[in-house]
Order: C-alpha cells, then structure tokens, then sequence
C-alpha cells in the first residue's frame, strides 16, 4: 500500500526521535539501521528511502536531542527567570537528568562519540554549543562580552563533563559527590566577581 506523503514524513520524524533517544542511550556504534527501524516500528526496507545514510540520520537525530535540551533549558528559565543560573546548574546536575540518559543533553551523552564523526555531525554539535553558549551568557555575570563568553564556556564544560563523570562510575556515591561538587562550584564561582582575563602567551 501506498503511503501518503504526510504519513512518509511522520514516519520519518518518528525514526529521526527514535534514533535520538536511543543512540544517546547506545552511542552511534551501539544500535544498527534494523533495530532503529524496528524500534520505530518500521520495517528495514523503508530507511533508505528516508536518508541517505546512516551518517544523514545521525546528523538529524543529534540535531534533535541538541533542540529538546536548549528547550527544555529555556523552559525552565522561564518558570524562574529571576534566578536562571541557578536553574539551569541545578537541571543540568540534576539526578533526573544523570539517569535520563536517553532524553538527556547530547553533548554529554554523544560528545565522544560525534568527536569520531565526519564534517556533517560535527558541524551540528558545533551549532548546538554556541546555542546552548547563548544561554548561558544570558545569565552569567561578567564585566564584558569576553567576560561572560568565557564564563559561559568554563560553565558548560564543566557541567557536561560532571555529568558524564557522574554517569561513567559505579559508585553511586561517588557520583553523587560529582554532581554535589561540580554544583557547589560552579554556582559560587558565579556569585564571585568575575576576574579579569588574562591574554594569552
């Protein structure tokens, strides 16, 4: 039977956030073309109808979970916009969102793995650090442009790398020290007055 051009394109978004969750679940190496299908609910043969290749859908799916966690970062912001760096340290460490493995932040989840990907998935990781940069600039404090650019940098690589660090180890109170540490840290780093930049060597 013939599917409607409105049904194909459901059918592809469908597998598009399918991927999403499960390659941030999996990694990009960790769950094949088959068993994306099957989990969509579609049969093997639909895939290259929809994408060109595995490295199209992945570019997409990044792109997707890249989205759902600059809106949701936005979305809790606007519920307390008088305190938006706090809310956002406290989502982002958060022990929801160290267990939401497959709705969770991409950079955490798929950073090492877009690190081994071509041009394409890179560039979209790339696109999605400088959104998620924005926002965070928008309530970092900071004498200067430069100054809160780099505050906003230090803040995300922190924060993405407790969380993976929170992930990767078995001991749960290990990881909960990392998320409580990393908190603590980057939240009395931003009461501090921002020092200034030194120029580089």
């Amino acid at each position: 039977m013939k599917v409607s051009r409105e049904k194909a394109e459901e059918n592809r978004q469908n597998v598009i956030e399918t991927s999403s969750r499960l390659f941030r679940e999996r990694g990009f190496d960790g769950v094949g073309v088959s068993t994306l299908m099957q989990a969509a609910g579609l049969t093997h043969g639909g895939f290259y109808k929809q994408f060109q290749s595995k490295d199209d859908l992945i570019a997409q799916a990044t792109q997707v979970a890249l989205n759902q966690t600059r809106d949701r970062i936005a979305s809790a912001v606007e519920k307390d916009s008088h305190n938006a760096f706090d809310t956002v340290v406290r989502y982002y460490l958060s022990d929801w969102h160290r267990s939401a493995v497959g709705d969770g932040c991409a950079l955490a989840a798929l950073g090492p793995d877009v690190a081994r990907q071509g041009p394409e998935v890179r560039n979209v990781m790339q696109k999605g650090v400088e959104e998620y940069l924005q926002q965070l600039e928008a309530s970092v404090k900071g004498e200067s442009d430069d100054d809160r650019r780099e505050q906003a940098i230090a803040t995300l690589s922190t924060l993405v790398g407790a969380l993976m660090l929170s992930r990767a180890v078995e001991d749960r109170g290990l990881s909960d020290e990392i998320l409580a540490a990393a908190t603590r840290n980057v939240l009395s780093h931003a009461a501090d007055k921002k020092p200034k930049r030194e120029p580089l060597q």
